[in-house]
This record gives C-alpha cells, sequence and structure tokens, in this order.
C-alpha cells in the first residue's frame, strides 16, 4: 500500500494558478502510475491526469489540455499538478491517486479510475469569478 497526501488547494481568482503537490509514502513510490481526479459538488469524479512510472507519458483530460501539466519527481516521491488559467467550474476536490503497482515502465497511464487503488484524502480547489 501507499498512502498519498495533497496538498497546494486553495481560493484563487478566474485566471489564476495553482500547484497541487501529492505526497506518497510506504511502498517505493516508482512503482505507481499517478492519476489526478476531481469532484465537483454534486458531480460525479472525473479523470484530470496521469503519468507513467517513468514521467515519460501522460495523458489529459480535453478540458484541461494545455493548461494543466502532471509531473513527478521519484526522488522525491511526489507528483505535481500545476494548473494555469483555472476557470470557476474547475472548482472541485482535486484526489491523487496510484495504480496497483507493476505496469510497465513507459506505459500509458490509464485514464480509469478503477485502475487506481491507493486514494489521497483531496484538496480543495476553489476559483472564483
Amino acid at each position: 500500500q501507499v498512502q498519498l497526501v495533497e496538498s497546494g488547494g486553495g481560493l484563487v481568482q478566474a485566471g489564476g494558478s495553482l500547484r497541487l503537490s501529492c505526497a506518497a509514502s510506504g511502498r517505493t513510490f516508482s512503482d505507481y502510475a499517478m492519476g489526478w481526479f476531481r469532484q465537483a459538488l454534486r458531480k460525479e469524479r472525473e479523470f484530470v491526469s496521469a503519468i507513467s512510472r517513468s514521467g515519460g507519458k501522460t495523458v489529459y483530460a480535453d478540458s484541461v489540455k494545455g493548461r494543466f501539466t502532471i509531473s513527478r519527481d521519484n526522488t522525491r516521491n511526489t507528483v505535481y499538478l500545476q494548473m494555469n488559467t483555472l476557470k470557476p467550474e474547475e472548482t472541485a476536490v482535486y484526489y491523487c491517486a496510484a495504480d496497483g503497482a507493476g505496469s510497465p515502465w513507459y506505459a500509458q497511464p490509464s485514464e480509469e479510475s478503477r485502475e487506481y487503488k491507493n486514494w489521497g484524502q483531496g484538496t480543495q480547489v476553489t476559483v472564483s469569478s
């Protein structure tokens, strides 16, 4: 099992930026592909972005392409989500997640939440208009 703790959420004006971090502990961080998901009030959880174990493969939801950047530092056991040009409709709790471990080093990470077995507690992002 890997434990995940998100940070970096907060209140930002529309058009602003935030950088989320997710610190992992427990098992070897580089064993896991990592993802970011979000859930707005009264809405289903949705995929935001994911990154392979190596960091060389990334995938984004269409709605965030060109504005969000996922990255990871396997030496610091941390995955990041840089969010630029934020919109009010992106107000949500953002969750970091780790997959089931053992995926190929360079494999394309999954966009499916069911593939992610370990979840953080979430961090609130509020974008004001």
